[in-house]
């Protein structure tokens, strides 16, 4: 069992360690590991035009489909939450979760579709790109969101502050907000990282000035090994930090409601 731990984790590591390795290389052609250490790699992605526009944008579409998932999230999580019927809430629920349950492909192919029409002439928008993050994101705030509200007991608080007077807006300011602050951050750094690696719908909706990151990487793999290798890099190591953000998040939410 000790020996297929170790394998798995290498299968894991390796591709990532070769990245690593290949981003610092001088030339990797023909060879097992690179040849040579040059640091240009990554200058040439700080100043290529195209990576730098994409990078922006990417932040722009993590930004505003975070906006989201608050403003439609937090309701939708709320509402699903205090509904009185259980069978509201587990059909509410299996619909929030949809968006996992079907493949990104047919998603896209269904966004295309409809925003290509002469009738709703998106395709290619900036915020259609965002529509389309927040119906691939929404599903893992509103579960975040529903599992704390179930653990730290809200419909409990919420009684107690409504015995006391409190209406529904002084009930979300001064109850509902502040104990799924930290529940809610958490599940915005998963938003983010799921956002910042999105490609495959990302790439069949985006238009030529609204590609991410992820979409203008494929076009580094015609060229130089090493510069395919640097752009990739930045890409994980953005992923991994709103990662491990939302890890050690979640991990201070646990110890507070324990």
């Amino acid at each position: 069992m000790f020996l297929i731990t170790v394998l798995y984790l290498v299968f894991l590591a390796a591709p990532i360690l070769l990245l690593l390795l290949g981003s610092f290389g001088d030339s990797w052609s023909n060879t097992l590991l690179p040849q040579g250490f040059t640091w240009r790699w990554y200058l040439e992605i700080a100043g290529d035009p195209s990576f730098r526009r994409a990078f922006i944008t990417s932040l722009q579409v993590v930004v505003a489909t975070c906006a989201l998932n608050v403003i439609v999230g937090l309701p939708l999580a709320y509402a699903i939450h205090s509904a009185a019927h259980r069978g509201v809430r587990f059909a509410a629920r299996l619909a929030a979760l949809m968006p996992v349950a079907a493949p990104e492909l047919v998603l896209a192919f269904g966004f295309i579709l409809v925003f290509s029409s002469d009738t709703l002439p998106w395709l290619g928008s900036f915020w259609l790109l965002v529509a389309a993050h927040l119906v691939l994101t929404l599903p893992y705030s509103v579960t975040t969101l529903l599992a704390d509200m179930e653990q730290l007991r809200l419909g409990d608080f919420e009684n107690v502050a409504a015995s006391l007077g409190a209406g529904f807006l002084q009930r979300a300011r001064d109850v509902t907000v502040p104990l799924l602050g930290a529940s809610l951050t958490s599940s915005l750094l998963t938003v983010a990282a799921l956002s910042i690696g999105e490609f495959q719908i990302s790439n069949l909706i985006s238009g030529f000035l609204s590609r991410t990151y992820p979409v203008t990487l494929l076009q580094a793999f015609y060229g130089a090994t090493g510069f395919a290798c640097a752009a990739t890099v930045v890409l994980l190591v953005l992923a991994a930090l709103a990662s491990v953000a939302s890890s050690l998040t979640a991990r201070v939410t646990g110890g507070k409601a324990s």
